[in-house]
């Protein structure tokens, strides 16, 4: 092992020695990344609901040792992830002493990793200069930065994604059919990161198709279909628990996507030709929103003239000196963006940023091989034209780059809150409950559970046991629109007939303690 480490040490370092300008390169790009992705993270990482529900749940893990066979929660009823999310960030809550700040570190770092990725997957590719340009502009892109600064299991999606296609790139063209084990591996995490990871199964099985094809040419169908049924395995493995938890609950995860793929006709349709119309709008927003800094009109050109370029590239490459391994990178990229694209395209509902995340890596790879190819064949022209490109797509980022807002301090105001009601509340029992537009209970009982305070969950069934004396709400509308002893939140009303004892405020949160009331008297 450490005759391993030294001879890993000896190479990195002669490959600096031979790449000093690279090198450096690459690492201002690093530090600027590092930087945009880990200023006043506490400040700016968002602590709602759900970064509150998945702290909770990993804590018990890690406390209580109750180990977890589902994930998050899905907008879709009854339909969760598998947990491996929770896995993944339970190391980093342990080594921030259960600080919420541990996870969004960790997901910030892994995204500074997913540009050094970026990097070498472009260099790899196209050569070095693409590695560069690809991994410049997304190491700024405002839309990254924000979705690599937060604890939210979507946000892992960009680095397993890429590291799908690499792999299944090392299978296709380099024949290391070991490979296909890290693609199942990375594909589970993508799949449970976000059920959208689905749409990626198209692209990777036909490029799992094309390599057998090639197998099959030299002859080595049979260590390939080992290799295949062996990841098969590791992948249904990865998978297992949702099958555990499933065959426990009356297969309700299975029966929740069932409903979704046969039922939902007006959130999914079941005609592929359908998604065809939708693609270069979904096209044109992505590059707008995920590459040119949300400038919707400068996205639509960029997104065009990508698609202009690859098209002319495309139609001259026998005058053009393009190597059949960057003609193979092409399209294994435009097989992930096409089949990703038109999986967007069959959904019928509103499309958010970070439903792209399994395509983010995508677009800059493609971007950076391009300019190289102008830089490469055209020389000065070409490096005007990339020159350009460049400046201008970096200006519209950094001109939209999140620092510039002022930071939110989603996770101070909850703590400070949460240290209130602690306080008030003593030493007796008492329930929760948040009024609020798009937040829910768990950011503030993470830590109340995490300081042993008296908090209970009110249930129904043993109301006796579970209903306290006092009920805290904690309303972050505007006060006149609170009314907390008559909400109908679940919460609220299960706590039955209610008068506010107090009411303070801390940081703009309005807190109202509630005792229990004589009906008649309402």
């Amino acid at each position: 092992m450490a005759k391993t480490k030294i001879m890993a040490k000896t190479k990195i370092k002669s490959w600096i020695k031979s790449h000093k300008i690279e090198a450096i390169l690459i690492g201002i790009i690093l530090i600027l990344a590092s930087f945009l992705r880990l200023y006043k993270i506490a400040g700016y990482m968002t602590f709602l609901g759900d970064e509150g529900r998945d702290a909770i749940i990993v804590r018990r893990l890690l406390v209580d040792f109750d180990p977890i066979l589902i994930g998050p929660g899905t907008s879709i009823g009854n339909m969760y992830l598998g947990p491996l999310y929770y896995y993944l960030i339970a190391p980093a809550l342990l080594f921030a002493n259960f600080s919420p700040v541990g996870p969004s570190v960790f997901v910030a770092l892994l995204g500074v990793v997913t540009v050094g990725f970026i990097w070498w997957a472009g260099r790899s590719w196209f050569g070095v200069k693409a590695g560069l340009i690809a991994a410049f502009l997304y190491s700024i892109s405002p839309t990254v930065i924000i979705y690599s600064r937060a604890s939210w299991n979507p946000n892992i999606m960009p680095f397993f994604s890429l590291l799908c296609f690499w792999a299944i790139w090392q299978v296709w063209k380099r024949r290391k059919y070991y490979w296909l084990v890290f693609a199942a591996i990375a594909f589970a995490f993508v799949l449970q990161s976000h059920y959208l990871g689905l749409l990626l199964a198209p692209a990777l099985g036909a490029i799992w198709f094309l390599a057998l094809i090639e197998a099959r040419y030299l002859k080595n169908t049979s260590l390939y279909l080992r290799y295949s049924i062996f990841s098969f395995f590791v992948f249904a493995f990865l998978m297992s628990p949702l099958l555990i938890f499933d065959l426990r609950h009356n297969f309700i995860n299975f029966n929740a996507m069932k409903t979704f793929f046969t039922v939902r006709q007006t959130t999914v349709s079941a005609r592929p030709w359908n998604a065809i119309p939708q693609m270069w709008p979904l096209w044109q927003q992505f590059v707008a929103r995920v590459v040119t800094g949300r400038e919707e009109t400068f996205g639509k050109w960029v997104a065009v003239g990508l698609a202009g370029v690859l098209l002319w590239l495309w139609g001259k490459d026998k005058k053009i000196n393009i190597h059949p391994k960057e003609k193979s990178a092409y399209l294994l990229i435009l097989i992930w963006i096409g089949f990703g694209l038109m999986g967007l395209g069959l959904y019928k509902q509103h499309i958010y940023d970070h439903y792209f995340g399994f395509l983010y890596p995508a677009p800059f790879l493609l971007l950076g091989g391009m300019l190289n190819q102008l830089i490469d064949n055209h020389k000065i022209r070409g490096i005007w034209i990339s020159g350009l490109a460049i400046i201008f797509i970096a200006w519209a980022d950094l001109t939209n780059i999140p620092l510039k807002d002022p930071p939110n301090y989603q996770l101070r105001r909850t703590a400070r809150v949460s240290e209130s009601i602690r306080k008030e509340a003593g030493d007796q029992p008492f329930n929760l409950a948040v009024i609020a537009e798009r937040n829910y209970e768990d950011a503030y009982q993470y830590f109340l559970e995490k300081w042993n305070t008296g908090v209970v969950d009110i249930d129904p069934l043993r109301a006796e046991e579970t209903i306290a004396d006092q009920l805290f709400v904690v309303c972050e509308k505007p006060e006149s629109e609170c009314d907390p002893t008559h909400n109908p939140k679940a919460e609220v009303a299960n706590f039955g007939w209610s008068q506010i004892e107090k009411t303070w405020q801390v940081d703009g949160i309005t807190i109202f303690k509630l005792i229990h009331s004589n009906p008649q008297t309402q």
